[in-house]
């Protein structure tokens, strides 16, 4: 059994090397994020304000969410529907940062998180996946970059989907997520006391993928 926790705020290149290190290595990897994210589109779907407790709690025992993987892709099933085409909407990303601060959320999602790694070797993505969700995690690594990078290659990948969105607002919006993930007072992003913190500013995929796999192989 091998657990392998990558933390860090948006944009610092945390799914991508996940999948890259878990491909390597031949294990399971966990988008946590897309969990929340399925999360956070179920509330909307349901016309929900995320950001209300009294509007999210009666809600939760009807999200029925399964993770499966159809070739390699990891898909969210919330109540038999895939919704993983949907998740990566703009507006979805707010919503998913807003819900999870709600602990009720966090609790459901860490249990089926802790229970996906209790059963096989993975690697898991998220901003408190070493401090909190697998503190007993073999290998941690929190991932950073300076902010106007981060903001550019979300702005990129959001572009290349057809998304019709400016720099500036990318950047304030993340600048606004960054400010509400550190700052909820349940599980907050952080990085744990004994995680390797990496800097990806100017780093290729590739190239913390290698600085990665070279402290799990030494």
């Amino acid at each position: 059994m091998l657990t392998i926790a990558i933390d860090g705020p948006s944009g610092a290149g945390k799914s991508t090397l996940a999948k890259t290190i878990a491909k390597k290595l031949g294990i399971l990897y966990l988008d946590t994020g897309a969990m929340y994210r399925g999360v956070g589109y179920y509330v909307l779907q349901k016309g929900a304000d995320p950001g209300k407790e009294s509007e999210v709690l009666p809600l939760l025992d009807g999200i029925k969410m399964d993770i499966v993987y159809d070739e390699g892709s990891q898909k969210v099933i919330i109540c038999g529907e895939d919704v993983t085409p949907y998740i990566r909407e703009h507006n979805i990303s707010m919503a998913a940062s807003t819900v999870s601060k709600i602990p009720a959320v966090r609790l459901k999602m860490v249990e089926l998180q802790r229970s996906v790694a209790a059963r096989t070797s993975c690697v898991l993505d998220g901003r408190d996946i070493g401090s909190y969700v697998l503190p007993h995690a073999n290998y941690k690594f929190f991932l950073t970059a300076d902010p106007a990078e981060r903001a550019r290659r979300r702005h990129e990948e959001l572009t290349a989907r057809g998304v019709s969105i400016s720099y500036k607002e990318v950047l304030d919006d993340m600048t606004a997520r960054d400010y509400q993930d550190s700052h909820r007072d349940f599980a907050p992003l952080n990085a744990a006391e004994d995680a390797i913190v990496i800097d990806t500013t100017g780093l290729l995929p590739e190239q913390t993928a290698e600085l990665v796999l070279s402290k799990i192989y030494r």
